[in-house]
């Protein structure tokens, strides 16, 4: 029986049966080597040291990248608290090189100490990623200054007296020399790093942070990173069981390199928190948003310090989020629409311009359907609405033509909308038809080289160049001409001078014996139309006049409008041609196919000219 029993007893021993135990390191030393070297950015191992400073109460920090006797070296000094002393009174340089993965500050924080961000106890070792050889000054309460000195892939430590004329409060960590990868590591480059990384702890201990860069000869002040765009205010509050969650957002313009970091207890742990699964779509990664989420409970990976592990507190804090993303994408929505509606007011101004330029050049009396010259001596006034198309969520354009003289959007003009000096000229109409002694009034339209138009400083000169008819206010910028008794053609001319600029231009009157009964249309005091868009994707028809609204309806969901919808220019030019084919077949009703087609060549033609 006792036999049998020491028998099984052996079995078990030797693994027969389950054997329970306790994990341990086989070798301490290869375990520190990879804790040494599993940080990858050299920059955040930099951001690890500032932050060591910052938890030890400085108020000045300076950094430092420079050569010596040959050497790169950075150095990171401040004024603060200095290394913890021990029972003498000095610097326990021992219990930080002895006591790897046990960190103080965790014991601290244990205790209710609040404000300190490590807790890994392995900072330190991060210098084997930056440098050859690590440096720690400090000065103990005798007055004297100690120094200890670590060596990339040495297991030893040494603490030796460094003698200073003045002792000098706070730490100072060295590394030299570099490693040949990093020597043309930048002070700027450290610096707009840090801006973005301590943002928060930076702004919250009001540190000062310097970056000198002795062989650039520059020094940079580390200045928490600003962020571009509006705040969004009152959006829901993404409380956890864990603890609050901090947002600070900013909706910009969309470009990619807007994103939103997460950050723990102000320091950013992900650049971008859309690389994040979770968070790998709509509103994170829309482009629109810049800005930080900031979750104190985050539990890191303690390897990177880069990372964070996807526990309940990373759980917590995706479904804390989820109310906020519905409030952001209903926002940024609303952006897109705005956008959409303020290009849609540009596309729909450029082609009005474009269209009154084109029939200032045209004879009225084959495009008086438009009205253009009937809200006064310049162009129509008045203003444009713009809706968005709810079928085929493009936007829809309403409204009627805007002055060219006016600012974008009313108000006062801008600096670059002033005239500049006088450019050309152009008589309105170029082109007419009269009977005999009829009277019309032309118009000198002075413009400078942006084609705005010029009214400050001008003088006038009237004449008749070739033909017969009278002139009245041959001075003026409006003069009044009066046909013969007789058919013929008059070519009136008028002279624009300002200071030493002179220019000229000329209109050609058509005198005849009799006119045609002009057409009587609502639509000939319409003025330009408008568009709008509507999906009829497999139907062949581009675009169609509504008289009864002065719209033309532009068929957004046929292949050659999702094709010009690609590029701006593009679909301008597209929604031009639709543009003159309508006006050209409301006008002309009854001409043949080939006659239509000539005029739409005319009127494009003196349109395309103007058109951007």
């Amino acid at each position: 029986m006792a036999a049998e029993i020491g028998t099984r007893r052996r079995a078990k021993r030797s693994g027969g049966e389950a054997a329970a135990g306790r994990l341990r390191i086989g070798d301490d030393w290869n375990a520190i080597t990879i804790i040494a070297l599993s940080q990858s950015n050299p920059l955040k191992a930099v951001a690890e040291f500032v932050e060591n400073s910052i938890d030890a109460g400085a108020r000045r920090i300076a950094i430092t990248r420079g050569r010596e006797r040959g050497e790169h070296y950075l150095s990171i000094s401040d004024d603060g608290a200095g290394i913890p002393r021990d029972e003498q009174g000095l610097p326990n340089f021992r219990y930080v090189a002895t006591h790897i993965c046990d960190s103080l500050k965790r014991r601290l924080k244990a205790e209710g100490a609040a404000g300190l961000q490590g807790e890994f106890g392995i900072g330190l070792l991060s210098f084997w990623t930056v440098g050859e050889e690590l440096t720690l000054t400090s000065a103990g309460a005798d007055g004297r200054t100690y120094q200890m000195r670590m060596r990339k892939g040495d297991p030893s430590f040494s603490v030796a007296l460094r003698h200073v004329l003045i002792p000098r409060p706070g730490t100072e960590l060295k590394i030299r020399p570099l490693l040949a990868g990093l020597r043309q590591l930048s002070g700027e480059k450290i610096q707009r790093y840090l801006a973005s990384e301590l943002r928060d702890r930076i702004r919250l201990s009001e540190v000062d942070v310097r970056v000198i860069d002795r062989q650039a000869r520059k020094e940079y002040r580390v200045e928490p990173r600003r962020f571009g765009g509006r705040l969004l205010h009152e959006l829901p509050s993404p409380d956890t069981p864990f603890g609050e969650v901090y947002l600070e957002l900013y909706l910009a313009e969309p470009a990619p390199a807007n994103e939103v970091g997460l950050h723990r207890a102000g320091t950013r742990v992900v650049e971008n928190l859309a690389a994040l699964d979770a968070f790998a779509r709509p509103p994170w990664n829309s482009g629109y948003l810049q800005g930080i989420v900031d979750a104190s409970f985050l539990n890191l990976t303690p390897g990177t310090r880069s990372g964070l592990i996807h526990d309940e507190a990373f759980g917590a804090l995706c479904e804390a989020l989820s109310p906020v993303a519905t409030a952001l994408v209903a926002i940024i929505d609303a952006q897109c629409r705005a956008e959409d509606e303020r290009a849609s007011r540009e596309v729909l101004r450029s082609l009005q311009r474009a269209f009154q330029e084109a029939l200032l050049a045209l004879p009225a009396e084959d495009y008086d359907w438009f009205d253009v010259r009937a809200s006064g001596p310049g162009r129509p006034t008045g203003s444009a609405t713009v809706n968005v198309d709810t079928d085929s969520g493009v936007e829809t354009a309403a409204g009627v033509a805007v002055p060219e003289e006016a600012a974008p959007g009313g108000g006062q003009k801008q600096f670059f909308e002033f005239a500049g000096p006088l450019y050309s000229v152009r008589v309105s109409p170029a082109s007419c038809a009269l009977p005999v002694e009829g009277r019309r009034s032309l118009r000198a339209v002075a413009r400078d080289r942006a084609r705005h138009t010029v009214e400050e400083g001008l003088a006038f000169r009237w004449e008749i160049v070739e033909g017969q008819g009278v002139l009245e206010n041959v001075d003026g910028e409006i003069v009044s001409f009066t046909a013969p008794a007789e058919p013929g053609l008059t070519r009136v001319g008028v002279s624009v001078t300002q200071g030493e600029v002179r220019c000229e231009a000329e209109a050609l009157i058509t005198v005849t014996q009799s006119l045609l009964p002009e057409r009587e249309s609502p639509a000939s005091r319409e003025g330009l139309p408008d568009y709008t868009f509507e999906r009829a994707p497999g139907e062949l028809w581009r675009s169609r006049y509504d008289a009864e609204r002065n719209v033309i309806v532009v068929n957004s969901g046929h292949r050659d409008f999702v094709f010009a919808a690609r590029g701006k220019a593009l679909k301008l030019r597209y929604l031009a041609r639709l543009y003159a084919k309508e006006l050209v077949l409301k006008n002309f009703p009854g001409l043949p196919a080939d006659q239509l087609i000539e005029r739409m060549i005319e009127l494009g033609l003196y349109t395309e000219e103007h058109l951007k």
